[in-house]
C-alpha cells in the first residue's frame, strides 16, 4: 500500500471501505486488512486513527447511530402528514436498506465489540435499540395529534415494527421486499392503534 498519501477524511474514507466490506462480504469478512485494502491505504492509518480495531468497529456502529438523529427528525416532522402508516414504513425501509442489517449482524458476531457498545447501549443491540426509540418519539407525536389511539402502548409496537423490518430486510443477498410488503406489514403491526 502506498505510504506517505495524504488522506483528506481518513475516519470516513474507513467508514465508507468498511460498509463496502460488510455489504459485499458479509461481519465475518470484515478485517482490519480488508477495510484497509478496500480504502486503498496502508494498515497504519487505521491504527493512527483507533486504539485497535475493535475500537474501529465501535465507533462506526457509533457514527450510525448518530445518523438517526436525522432521520428521528425528519421523521417528527412527518408528523400528522401523510398516512401514519407509510410514514412508518418509508423509516423502516430507509434504515434497512442501509447497511444497518450488516451493522447488526457485525454487533451479534463480535463479543468484544458488543462489550465495548455494551457501555452506552446496556439493554438490546445497538442501533435496532436507537432506531426504536425513533419509532417511538414519532408515534407518540402522532398520538399527541390524535392519529393514534391514546391507549395504544407505543414500547410494544416500536420494537414490534423494529422486527418486522429487520425480518423482511434481513436477506442481505436477496431481493430487497417490494415497498407495498413492507407497508403492508407495518398496517398489520399497527392496526389496532390507528384511529
Amino acid at each position: 500500500m502506498p505510504t506517505g498519501v495524504a488522506i483528506r477524511d481518513p475516519r470516513r474514507q474507513l467508514f465508507a471501505a468498511a460498509e463496502r466490506v460488510l455489504l459485499r462480504d458479509g461481519p465475518n469478512a470484515l478485517t482490519s486488512r480488508a477495510v484497509t485494502t478496500e480504502a486503498g491505504c496502508a494498515k497504519g492509518v487505521l491504527h493512527r486513527h483507533f486504539a485497535d480495531f475493535d475500537a474501529f468497529l465501535a465507533d462506526l456502529v457509533r457514527d450510525h447511530v448518530a445518523r438517526l438523529d436525522e432521520q428521528a427528525a425528519t421523521l417528527r416532522a412527518a408528523a400528522g402528514t401523510g398516512s401514519v402508516a407509510g410514514n412508518l414504513a418509508g423509516a423502516l425501509t430507509t434504515l434497512f436498506e442501509s447497511v444497518a442489517v450488516a451493522i447488526v449482524g457485525l454487533v451479534t458476531s463480535r463479543d468484544e465489540l458488543r462489550a465495548r457498545l455494551r457501555r452506552a447501549t446496556p439493554a438490546g443491540v445497538p442501533l435496532l435499540t436507537e432506531a426504536t426509540a425513533v419509532l417511538a418519539g414519532y408515534l407518540t407525536a402522532e398520538r399527541a395529534l390524535g392519529r393514534i389511539a391514546e391507549d395504544a402502548d407505543v414500547t410494544a409496537l416500536a420494537p414490534a415494527l423494529i422486527g418486522t423490518g429487520h425480518l423482511l430486510f434481513a436477506d442481505r443477498k436477496g431481493t430487497p421486499p417490494r415497498a407495498e410488503a413492507v407497508r403492508q406489514a407495518v398496517e398489520t403491526v399497527i392496526t389496532g392503534a390507528l384511529r
